[in-house]
């Protein structure tokens, strides 16, 4: 497991260390705890275990691993964010019981964690992504793999012992590749996977998710692999990969529903756009990871503007 530190907002160079190599790592997720310091969450494939790393420094040059589950296959699928109480909380798929998790770290360390089931209702927990609300409490998107849905749980505490469950969407093959944030509305927004060809948004109407505003953003092709942040401007930003085209693009939502949006293709070398991962940068312009399979590498993107389009410019 590596860590990249950009020396600059392009990152046209970074600081590359390593964080954990004792086994074979996947699903990794990364957020800033309360003390400025990144953590980590990933899955040990080697022992099958949910893992969460606190670095030491900025650069992550020096990192204390921690197994907070090692409760049968677990660690897949996983996302982390900083609960309201400044704690890390997880999501992680437990492949074992076809159950979806949550991990409540103890300290900001992550030595000790309480994990609860939050979804055991068939073969569910599948492309996991958390974020938390203005209410304070944790809110994940998921896919239902047996029933082909895209799920919500919204947890009634902070370390959603209970939530309330929602079927968001069941129109087809949907909900894959999943990834939730909240809008300048304060309400949770979720771009997601439409089998075999769209890339959708869902609007959550409530702070529960209970319901949603839904539309379609790119059918253009295969659309997997997708991101979602929120730009400078309030609008949501996604990152995502067209299979069909073999392009990475970008989706900048015109409205806080994404009903319209302009779509800009930013990489277009063969197969790129493996899991991408977008965040908005300090200079309040997109900044998009993904892995190109072409070349085998890790590769950044930094927009030039908020459109991630060329040559666009406010008078």
């Amino acid at each position: 497991l590596k860590v990249a530190h950009c020396s600059n907002f392009k990152c046209s160079t970074a600081t590359t260390n390593v964080v954990d190599s004792g086994g074979e790592f996947q699903s990794t997720s990364i957020t800033i705890g309360i003390d400025g310091l990144p953590v980590i969450s990933y899955r040990d494939f080697t022992n099958r275990d949910l893992k969460v790393a606190h670095c030491g420094d900025l650069e992550c040059g020096s990192a204390t691993p921690h197994a907070v589950d090692s409760g049968g296959d677990v660690g897949s699928y996983t996302s982390i964010a900083v609960g309201a109480d400044g704690l890390p909380v997880i999501t992680t798929y437990d492949s074992t019981n076809d159950d979806l998790k949550v991990a409540h770290c103890g300290d900001l360390q992550c030595s000790t964690a309480t994990t609860n089931v939050v979804d055991s209702g068939g073969n569910v927990g599948w492309s996991t992504s958390i974020t938390v609300g203005t209410d304070g409490l944790p809110v994940i998107s998921y896919y239902d793999s047996t029933n082909n849905d895209l799920k919500v749980a919204h947890c009634s505490n902070l370390t959603c012992t209970s939530a309330t469950l929602t079927t968001l969407d069941s129109a087809g093959d949907v909900g894959a590749d999943s990834s939730v944030t909240v809008g300048a509305d304060g309400l949770a927004i979720i771009s997601y996977y439409d089998y075999p060809n769209a890339l959708k948004v869902a609007h959550c109407s409530n702070l529960a998710c209970t319901s949603a505003t839904i539309n379609t953003v790119d059918n253009a092709g295969d659309i997997r692999y997708n991101s979602i942040a929120i730009g400078a401007y309030g609008l949501p930003v996604i990152s995502y990969h067209d299979l069909t085209n073999s392009e990475i693009k970008v989706a900048r939502c015109s409205d806080q529903e994404c009903a319209n949006a302009t779509l800009t293709a930013i990489d277009s070398a063969a197969t790129s756009g493996i899991d991408t991962s977008i965040t908005i940068g300090a200079d309040g312009l997109p900044v998009i990871m993904y892995y190109d399979d072409a070349v085998a590498s890790v590769k950044v993107a930094h927009c030039d503007n908020e459109f991630c389009v060329p040559f666009a410019r406010r008078r």
